[in-house]
C-alpha cells in the first residue's frame, strides 16, 4: 500500500477523505441539550443523512476514496485490549458513575460486537440500556436520569478531531467537554489502526490537554502551515505545534499564527477563510482587519528556537506564505456587510477544495457562490439545509488524508 496520509496543500486533487455519516447520535439529544451540544436547532435527521450521503457521493465522483470513522472504530474495537482500555479510561475520565452502574456498563460494552461498541461510543447509552435486575436503593427510587454516556452529535464534523499535516497527523484536543470523546476516539484510531501504522503523531493528547481543533489548521503549501488562535485553539497550543512541525523534519519551514477574535462568528480559522486556488482565498470581510498574524520559523543556530515575525495585515501575511506578490481575496456576500453576515452564519467561506479552483459549497450561499464563479472558481453545490444546523460546512465535515 502506498502512502496513506499525505496532505501538503489545501487545494491539491483530493484522493482520500475521512467522514462520519450522522447516526443515531443525532436522535439522542433533545432541545434542552442543544446549547450544551453546540447546536442551534434540532436537525431533521433523515434529511440530514440524505444530504450527507449526497456529499459523500460528490466526493466519490470527484475521484476521492471515502472512508468512515465508524468503520475504523469497528476495526480497532475488534481488538480486546483496545476496547478494554477504552472502557476503563471512559469510566475514569468521563462517566464516573457508581460501582454497580459502571460494572453493568462495562459488561454491556465488552460483550457487544465491534460495530455495536462503535455505535455506543458515538451514539451514547441511556441508563435503561444498562439496567438489569434491581441491586440497590438507586434502582428503586425515581431519579432524574440523563444519558449514562452522552451522544456525540458534532461527530459529523470530522475535520476537528485530527488533521493531516504532510505525512503526519495531529490528534486534536477538543476545547468543549461535549466534544472531548471525539478526540479520544480519533486518537484510538490513529494509535491502533493498521492504516496509520508508521504515521508520526505530532501531539500527545494523553500528556497534554491544551486545546486545538482541526478547523484551525490550514496546510497552505508544502512549506507553510497556518494555525488559528481562536475560540477553540489556544495560543499556547499553537506555539507548541509550531515547534513540533518545524523541528520534526517534515519539510515545513514556516508556521503562521492567525489570531482571531474569540466569538462564534470566528469559531475556527476555516470558518472565516479557506483556500480555493493557488493564489486565492474566499474570506469573510470582517476578518481582514480583525486578526493579527505572526510567522514562526526555526532558528537552527539556537537548537530550533522559534523566531517571530509579525505582519501588518492578513493579506501581506498570506502573500508572503505563498511567495506571491498579492493574494486574491474573494469576499463572501460580495463584500456587502449584511449579506456576508447572513451567509457567514451558513458557512459561506467554509469551502472544501477537491482540486485547484474547484470547490464544494452549500447551495444556500447564493451571493458568495456567484462571486466565486465570477472569479473563475468552479463550484459544486450541495444541499445543506439540515447539515448546516450544527454550524459547519463542507470543509468542517471532511478530514482529507491524501491529496495529490
Amino acid at each position: 500500500m502506498g502512502q496513506y496520509v499525505s496532505v501538503k496543500s489545501e487545494i491539491g486533487k483530493l484522493k482520500r477523505v475521512m467522514l462520519h455519516r450522522p447516526g443515531m447520535e443525532m436522535e439522542h439529544f433533545t432541545p434542552r441539550q442543544m446549547e450544551e451540544m453546540l447546536f442551534d436547532d434540532i436537525p431533521w435527521v433523515s434529511r440530514m443523512r440524505e444530504e450527507h450521503d449526497a456529499f459523500a457521493e460528490v466526493l466519490h465522483n470527484e475521484g476521492a476514496e471515502v472512508v468512515y470513522i465508524e468503520d475504523f472504530l469497528r476495526d480497532v474495537f475488534s481488538v480486546p485490549e483496545v476496547s478494554e482500555k477504552f472502557v476503563e479510561e471512559l469510566l475514569n475520565n468521563e462517566v464516573r458513575r457508581d460501582r454497580q452502574e459502571s460494572r453493568r456498563f462495562k459488561e454491556l460494552f465488552l460483550s457487544s460486537r465491534p460495530e455495536v461498541m462503535a455505535a455506543y461510543a458515538i451514539c451514547g447509552i441511556y441508563p435503561r440500556e444498562i439496567e438489569s435486575k434491581k441491586e440497590g436503593l438507586a434502582d428503586y427510587l425515581p431519579m432524574e436520569k440523563n444519558h449514562f454516556l452522552h451522544p456525540l452529535p458534532n461527530m459529523y464534523f470530522a475535520r476537528d478531531s485530527a488533521a493531516a499535516v504532510g505525512t503526519s497527523m495531529i490528534p486534536c484536543c477538543m476545547n468543549t467537554s461535549a466534544r472531548y470523546r471525539e478526540a479520544v476516539l480519533m486518537s484510538l484510531i490513529l494509535n491502533n489502526h493498521p492504516c496509520f501504522t508508521g504515521t508520526m503523531l505530532l501531539y500527545n493528547t494523553e500528556r497534554y490537554q491544551m486545546p486545538i481543533e482541526g478547523g484551525d489548521i490550514l496546510v497552505l503549501s508544502n512549506k507553510v502551515v497556518a494555525i488559528g488562535c481562536s475560540q477553540r485553539t489556544s495560543i499556547q497550543t499553537v506555539e507548541y505545534m509550531a515547534r513540533q512541525i518545524l523541528n520534526m523534519h517534515l519539510g515545513f519551514e514556516r508556521v503562521m499564527a492567525v489570531h482571531l477574535p474569540t466569538e462564534r462568528a470566528f469559531m475556527h480559522l476555516d470558518t472565516v477563510l479557506t483556500m480555493v486556488d493557488p493564489e486565492s482565498f474566499v474570506v469573510y470581510p470582517r476578518v481582514i482587519d480583525a486578526c493579527a498574524v505572526v510567522e514562526m520559523t526555526r532558528n537552527p543556530a539556537e537548537n530550533g528556537c522559534l523566531v517571530y515575525t509579525r505582519y501588518d495585515d492578513l493579506r501581506s501575511a498570506l502573500s508572503s506564505a505563498l511567495c506571491i506578490k498579492d493574494v486574491r481575496m474573494i469576499l463572501s456576500g460580495g463584500g456587502d456587510t449584511r449579506t456576508a453576515a447572513r451567509e457567514q452564519w451558513n458557512d459561506a467561506t467554509n469551502t472544501l477544495c477537491v482540486a485547484p479552483g474547484r470547490v464544494i459549497v452549500y447551495n444556500r450561499n447564493e451571493v458568495t457562490n456567484r462571486c466565486l464563479r465570477q472569479s473563475g472558481i468552479e463550484t459544486i453545490e450541495i444541499e445543506g439545509s439540515e447539515l448546516v444546523r450544527g454550524r459547519g460546512g463542507p470543509r468542517c465535515m471532511s478530514m482529507p488524508l491524501l491529496r495529490k
